[in-house]
């Protein structure tokens, strides 16, 4: 398995795995299949682009993208000290090998390299256990929970927010 930094080259691949995941668990995302589907090619090009403070991870196995994580720090001043964690996702194919892990090792090390970066969050579906495990046995902590943080026609779900403090 190969883990790197995905780029405007993965595009493509991308946008499959990204609509993949909607398909798989849309109740983990903020967006749609729909809404993603309609995006241009260029916008996710664009969106790809590695720059300071924002870039997403792709893990390969079998020579195809089987999980994807994206990195965005905080631009304000204020909260410059923070980044977050979106987008997490690994095909069913390859669940159960370790590439979630990895990803968020990865992301962690890379993340931690940041001047004056000390912590990382993320949200995550309440119910979503196994992604839960995978982030507490990580080092993530809960420190909140949202009640109907998202909605659906009459579907509600709870996030928690978690955090892993670099310092």
């Amino acid at each position: 398995m190969e883990i790197r930094v995905l780029n405007e080259n993965d595009a493509e691949t991308c946008h499959e795995l990204r609509l993949q995941s909607l398909l798989d668990s849309p109740e983990a995302y903020l967006t749609t299949y729909e809404i993603q589907a309609a995006r241009p090619i260029e916008e996710i090009r664009e969106q790809l682009r590695p720059e300071d403070g924002r870039f997403t991870l792709g893990a390969f196995y079998n020579n195809k993208l089987a999980g994807m994580v994206t990195f965005v720090r905080e631009y304000k001043p204020k909260i410059f000290h923070k980044g977050n964690i979106y987008a997490m996702y690994v095909a069913p194919e390859a669940r159960g090998l370790g590439i979630g892990k990895q990803l968020i090792k990865e992301l962690v090390r890379k993340a931690s390299r940041l001047e004056g970066l000390e912590q990382i969050n993320l949200t995550v579906i309440s119910d979503n256990t196994a992604a839960k495990a995978l982030y507490a046995g990580c080092g993530f902590e809960v420190f909140g929970i949202e009640r109907n943080a998202m909605k659906s026609g009459d579907q509600y779900w709870d996030e928690e927010d978690m955090v892993l403090r670099l310092k």
